[in-house]
Parts: structure tokens; sequence; C-alpha cells
């Protein structure tokens, strides 16, 4: 069955990049006091970074340098410290989640340059009764539990030295089926420092793992039963080969200005390299999207991660394990043609890929 990410759909989280506040930041830890329609769950001192403010502005803060692609703001929090102090940021949903639904949750991330861990994986915890827990340490399953009457469906988005980036925005997102009880959303690490999965980027690490997060989007996903079907019908009867380790472009994935929706002729060829990596399951692929340059950086950059995603969710979809797919979006940092003609800029609206049986890094 194929789950297809509704753009139309409303984005559930308000204020999602930040933008809204009740005042400038001036001062660490007033991130609750802030930003409009947030809140943290404890009394961990989140930050809020805004243009406005000189003491709490950007790109240039405290802990480093991050540019705010997505507009004027962006929350920074500790994942990871000493003493299991923990940061945590809240917000309540525009409405409930509905039982048995599929949503799509997206955020951007990037690690601190003064940070001298990065972790593994972020951890997302939704809740029938907003959190208030007097607590500045790991907020854990014990204080969960003391709150007699709310409901939780928590989960972790697990990647790997993709948050070693202390440049560029990197998106986190997943997938899941609601529960029915989620009217509120925290987004930080649940685990204590001996269970929290995570690396040094220092020799002499002391400090933590400090990120910047911005663009939060929580949209419902629909249903599409027969694409996924009828592909399947439709695979080949002659396997195809294809030359392993080299960089291939799809022949039939392009797409319109501005899309990311796959066409019938994309689908039967993800079909064929689906058939391709059934016979020897030691196979892997890794993917890449672009666009062309017309529009902005990170705008262009959310749109290619949209095209790769399209691409990775209907090869699952068919059968892929998700272990062996890996996918990037690039932008329009890596054209094939002149984006001056309109011919140029849709053969650079591509996805290419790599099948390979060395492990996907």
């Amino acid at each position: 069955m194929l789950w297809v990410s509704d753009g139309s759909a409303q984005n559930l989280v308000k204020n999602p990049s930040f933008e809204e506040y009740e005042k400038c930041p001036s001062s660490l830890g007033n991130f609750a006091s802030d930003v409009a329609h947030w809140s943290t769950p404890t009394h961990g001192s989140t930050d809020y970074f805004n243009s406005c403010s000189k003491a709490m502005g950007t790109p240039k803060n405290f802990n480093g340098e991050q540019p705010s692609d997505f507009g004027k703001g962006y929350a920074g929090l500790y994942l990871y410290a000493p003493d299991d102090y923990r940061e945590y940021i809240q917000v309540a949903l525009t409405e409930t989640l509905k039982k048995g639904v599929s949503y799509e949750l997206s955020f951007y991330v990037s690690l601190a340059e003064r940070s001298d861990y990065a972790v593994k994986d972020f951890g997302v915890l939704f809740s029938r009764d907003e959190l208030v827990v007097d607590i500045k340490k790991t907020l854990s399953r014990m204080h969960l539990y003391r709150q007699q009457g709310n409901a939780y469906n928590s989960m972790e988005i697990g990647y790997t030295n993709f948050y070693r980036d202390t440049k560029d925005w990197i998106l986190v997102n997943t997938r899941f089926e609601a529960k029915g009880t989620e009217n509120y959303m925290t987004i930080g690490n649940f685990q204590r420092n001996n269970r929290t999965r995570k690396f040094k980027t220092k020799r002499d690490a002391r400090k933590g793992a400090y990120y910047y997060i911005d663009m939060v989007e929580l949209r419902q996903i629909r249903r599409n039963q027969n694409d996924a079907e009828t592909a399947i019908a439709e695979l080949p009867t002659q396997t195809p080969d294809y030359e392993l380790d080299k960089s291939m472009v799809f022949e039939n994935v392009l797409f319109s200005f501005d899309k990311y929706e796959l066409k019938s002729e994309a689908k039967e060829e993800l079909s064929r390299i689906y058939e391709y990596l059934r016979t020897d399951t030691s196979l892997m692929i890794y993917i890449e999207g672009h666009t062309d340059t017309k529009g902005g950086k990170s705008y262009n950059q959310r749109l290619s991660e949209n095209r790769c995603l399209a691409v990775a969710d209907f090869m699952k979809s068919l059968g892929l394990e998700a272990d062996r797919l890996r996918w990037k979006g690039l932008g329009g940092s890596r054209p094939i043609a002149d984006n001056a003609t309109e011919e140029g800029r849709r053969q650079n609206r591509r996805v290419e890929f790599v099948i390979s049986k060395a492990p996907i890094r």
C-alpha cells in the first residue's frame, strides 16, 4: 500500500518556523516565554534566536553560526549534556490526530559548531495532555507515568553521521500511525546519557550536543492503494541489468516545475529497478534528488528532498526494505544542463541513483 504525502494538507503545527514571538529574545533560556504557541515541558533552558535581536540574533550566536534559512528565527536546545541535562520544545497541535490515520512529521536540524558530541536519534513524544514536569534532566518514562490519565505515542528518528553537519540544515522526517490521543507534541532526547546513541565530534568532549531546530511540519498523508498494486502487476517479465557503483539518471523520473508527484512513466521505471533489486538481497540503492535553479536555495533543497522521498516511498511500497535504501536531496547545486532554457531546467529536475553491494553511508 502506498502512502502519498498530501502537500495540500494543513500543517498541524502553529508557528512552525518560530517566526511569531511574544517579544524579541534578549537573553538565553527564554524560549517558552518568547515564542508564540510553543512551550517547554521541563525547566530546561531552551533558547530562541531571531535576527531582530542583538543578544540572541542570527546567524552568529553563543554556540556558533547558523543562517535562518526558513525565515528569521529558530530554536536551540541541548539533546545531550553532562549529568543528563536536557532541553525540549513542546507545541499544541491544531487538532487531535485521527486514530488509524498516517501522518508525516518533518523538521530541520543543524549541529552547533561548539558541540563536542552529536546524537544519532531525535525523540518525539505525542501526549493527550500538556506536559509540565519540574525537572531539568531527562524526561523519562518514570516522569510520564506519574501524570495520571495522560496518553502517549512516542518514537525515535534515527540517522547516522548526517547529524555531524554544522553548516547546512538537515531534514529529519518520519511517518507513523496515530492512536487518536495526540494533542501535544514534544521534541528532544528522552534517553539518559548512558542510553543515548552518540559519538564524539571533538577529542576532549565535555560540553554536549546542541542543535538548532526549524520548520516543524506535521501533515496527514493519504492512502493510494491502486498505484502500488498496479505497479506490482505490471512488473516486467525480464529482469533488467544495471552497472553497479555507477551513478545513473532515472530516464522517466522527471518532475514538473515545483512538483514532486510521480508520473505513471516514473512508476513503471521504478518497478523495473525494484525487480532487479529483488533478485539479490545484498544490493542496495542510493538516491539523489535535484532541482533547477528557479527559487531560493533552501526552498530548492526541500523540493529535492521531497522528490527523493516520493521515489523512496514508492519503492518501499513495492516491497523494498528500508535498510536497503538511502536518499539525499541536493537542490540545484549540480545541474547537468543549462538552466537558462526550459529544456535544460527540465533535465535538471531529475533523480539519480547508484546500485551497489557496498554498505550505504
